[in-house]
């Protein structure tokens, strides 16, 4: 039963076996950082993605065990990629947070640039995303980590400068 309830998680129940795993991954989190900023704010939000990094850490460690993987960041694992993306799109909820917008608003830009810096930094992985995809459970986390910090200091910056803040 625990197996099974590891490689759920891990494989974000089953949706890592469709193809552009990674893809459907950071998909499935765009729907549920929406509904976690509409419900609690940046708040929840923070609270859920620290949650699923640790269940996820978990999981991707009984999964990769179990089923003695080597590769690096075996495809079909994809919770990482709820995590990154998740975190990836902490300032978008902030700054909905700061300016008190009505909490179910969820802004095309920010959300579709948000998924799109993501994907490029998890996909691409530059420096200094590239120290972080290592073997085992714990890097394989922390490289979608590094990448949502990226995607999300990028947003920060596109923010700022659309909105004058600088």
């Amino acid at each position: 039963m625990r197996g099974q309830f590891g490689t759920a998680i891990a494989l974000v129940f089953g949706l890592g076996r469709l193809p552009a795993p990674g893809t459907m991954g950071s998909l499935a989190a765009l729907p549920l950082a929406w509904l976690l900023h509409a419900a609690g704010g940046i708040m929840l939000l923070i609270t859920v993605t620290i949650a699923i990094w640790v269940l996820g850490y978990w999981a991707s460690m009984e999964y990769l065990e179990r089923t003695d993987g080597h590769d690096l960041d075996p495809p079909e694992i994809i919770i990482d990629e709820v995590a990154g993306q998740l975190l990836a799109l902490w300032p978008l909820s902030w700054g909905l947070s700061i300016i008190e917008a009505d909490p179910w608003l969820w802004p095309w830009p920010g959300w579709i640039g948000g998924f799109l810096l993501f994907r490029f930094f998890d996909i691409a992985k530059p420096w200094p995303v590239s120290l972080a995809n290592r073997p085992g459970a714990f890097m394989l986390m922390l490289d979608d980590v590094v990448a949502g910090v990226l995607a999300g200091a990028i947003m920060l910056l596109g923010a700022a400068i659309s909105h004058g803040w600088f």
